[in-house]
């Protein structure tokens, strides 16, 4: 069995499942099915699919998760960014509304999972820690801008198109003549609805005496109340023949699972963009379910969570929908609202299952205006502008790449923003990476610790240089180390002893060791010695496999405050001979 859990989690919870843990689970799994429901036609909408998709792809992705996810509470389904990033991919190769667009979507949800599932067999999941968060965050407060500027065609109950914010932008302009001022009116009042449900509605039901916990829990389901507000007076008052844009009619019952239309030129053109949407959506997927599982001190796997969401994927590419990965706000419903186990997102797969075949009917009613909204209200809470404040503070580097990201995602769009995000995350690694902090560093007075001497008061000895490198020693970095040393050298003819402080160094690869023997070799022409202190067991196995020791014209010291106490009485010793 437990051999069975590693690959299957479901094992893990499934054999101590009990009543008590149903009932939350139930409770739980109503309340998320609740927000799914419009969330997964409004999510449907944004990609440019039909609202059915949208219902889809909460079925079975959900049920493969459940089976092979390692968190317990993240609730997989659609979600803002990789919808967006779906209809970016998906307008390059499809016209919106064909059948050849519902098969791309299909074969992009099963490139994604196929992606994912590999990266979790190579056990890949800490690329993830490559991206910079900072970074990411610029990208999701772009994006979230993008698609609510996507919506405002709907809101506004006109015809327009693009995938950048100047292409948006000009295409609304071009058709803002023939506005439709109910439309509007109606996106309006549901997104003030909404906005309002989110903070004003839990005060009221708090003045009632219902227990703030469960009022912030019913304000959750604020869309599923305008959906059926606004059914309601789209009847009452025709809205239909008042140029008010309704969903339609939607197909009843449930997807059917089969293998996509293969094209060998379509998958070319999908490759790239499934691989950046899964990456996206995985990083997302699994901050989310690592916040989540320690706050009840479990753990999730992060090889496991790109299998859990490459069955999830696959599901959604079998049963005709489009990509999918854990949603922030949805999961962070389903924890507060009790959900033990996955059990919650199977009764809410079985939900949408029961909705696609009883109540499509009632939806052909449903304004696209009150969709538009909803994602409007929901993604806007994903702008975070403060992510530029807070890295100009802290980092500059940090502050442009965010900068660059966030413009270039405006400008040029959802996919051009991922691949700056990706190069700008490499860019930041390496160049921290090539310039590790090196300082000199001193005996603090009465203590045996060495600090920066230009932070501190410190001990030093005109003999001796001593130098700490922070990070490892890697082919990126070892000339800086070189540079270093031979410019603190330069002019200075009193040094016979450098130590290399090696407390912070957890590997040396064989470039920075070639340029290690190189440094030697030079200090031992100059009559200068070096000597390594403090290095780390892994390390010295190391270099005791390549021989350096042998080479080395210093000493390896168990400490730096030994290596200094012994190279200044030697040296002290050698300059009273000398005289």
């Amino acid at each position: 069995m437990g051999r069975f859990k590693n690959y299957l989690p479901i094992f893990g919870w499934l054999k101590d499942y009990n009543s008590a843990s149903l009932r939350s689970d139930l409770l739980a799994a109503m309340i998320v099915t609740s927000m799914l429901i419009p969330q997964s036609l409004a999510y449907a909408l944004l990609a440019g699919l039909p609202a059915e998709v949208g219902l889809y792809a909460s079925i079975a992705p959900l049920v493969a998760y459940a089976v092979f996810g390692s968190s317990r509470t993240l609730s997989v389904g659609p979600v803002a960014i990789a919808s967006l990033m779906s209809a970016a991919a998906l307008g390059e190769v499809a016209l919106q509304g064909s059948e050849s667009y519902l098969a791309a979507a299909a074969m992009l949800a099963l490139f994604s999972g196929l992606f994912l599932l590999l990266l979790g067999w190579l056990r890949l999941g800490f690329l993830a820690s490559f991206l910079s968060h900072p970074v990411i965050s610029g990208f999701i407060t772009a994006s979230g801008i993008l698609i609510a500027f996507s919506q405002l065609k709907h809101l506004l109950g006109i015809e327009a198109g693009g995938h950048s914010l100047p292409q948006l932008v000009q295409s609304m302009l071009t058709d803002l003549s023939q506005w439709s001022p109910y439309a509007l009116g109606l996106g309006l009042g549901v997104g003030a609805f909404l906005v309002w449900m989110r903070s004003g509605a839990v005060s009221l039901l708090t003045r009632l005496s219902v227990p703030r916990h469960q009022a912030a829990l019913l304000a959750k389901a604020a869309p599923l109340v305008g959906i059926v507000v606004t059914i309601l007076l789209t009847l009452w008052w025709d809205l239909e023949q008042r140029q008010v844009a309704l969903v339609g009619a939607i197909p009843a019952g449930l997807p059917l699972l089969s293998v996509p239309n293969l094209s060998w030129s379509l998958a070319q053109q999908l490759l790239l963009p499934a691989l950046m949407i899964s990456i996206i959506g995985y990083v997302e997927s699994v901050s989310v379910g690592k916040t989540l599982a320690a706050k009840r001190r479990q753990k999730i796997g992060s090889n496991q969570e790109l299998i859990g969401l490459g069955a999830a994927n696959l599901a959604a590419g079998f049963s005709g929908a489009f990509p999918v990965s854990g949603g922030f706000a949805r999961s962070v419903v389903n924890f507060d609202a009790g959900a033990v186990t996955q059990m919650a997102s199977i009764i809410t797969a079985a939900g949408i299952a029961l909705a696609s075949v009883f109540l499509t009917p009632y939806l052909y009613y449903l304004p696209k205006a009150t969709l538009a909204a909803i994602i409007m209200v929901a993604v806007l809470s994903l702008v975070d502008f403060s992510i530029l404040k807070k890295t100009w503070r802290f980092s500059r580097s940090d502050f442009f790449a965010v900068l660059i990201t966030i413009l270039v995602t405006l400008i040029f769009g959802v996919e051009a923003g991922v691949s700056c995000g990706v190069i700008a995350s490499i860019v930041l690694f390496l160049l921290r990476t090539s310039k590790p902090h090196i300082a000199e560093v001193g005996l603090v007075e009465g203590t045996e610790h060495f600090r920066n001497i230009k932070r501190h008061k410190v001990i030093t000895d005109p003999q001796l240089l001593s130098i700490r490198v922070d990070q490892s020693l890697m082919f990126s970095n070892a000339g800086f180390l070189e540079d270093r040393i031979y410019a603190d050298l330069a002019g200075n003819r009193q040094v016979r002893h450098v130590i290399l402080m090696c407390s912070a160094i957890n590997e040396i690869d064989w470039s920075a060791l070639e340029v290690l023997e190189a440094i030697n070799s030079r200090l031992v022409e100059q009559g200068i010695e070096l000597h390594l202190s403090e290095v780390k067991g892994p390390v010295m196995d190391s270099l005791v496999r390549t021989g350096f020791l042998g080479h080395l014209s210093g000493k390896i010291f168990l400490s730096q405050y030994q290596a200094f106490e012994q190279l200044r009485y030697r040296s002290d010793r050698q300059l009273v001979s000398e005289v």
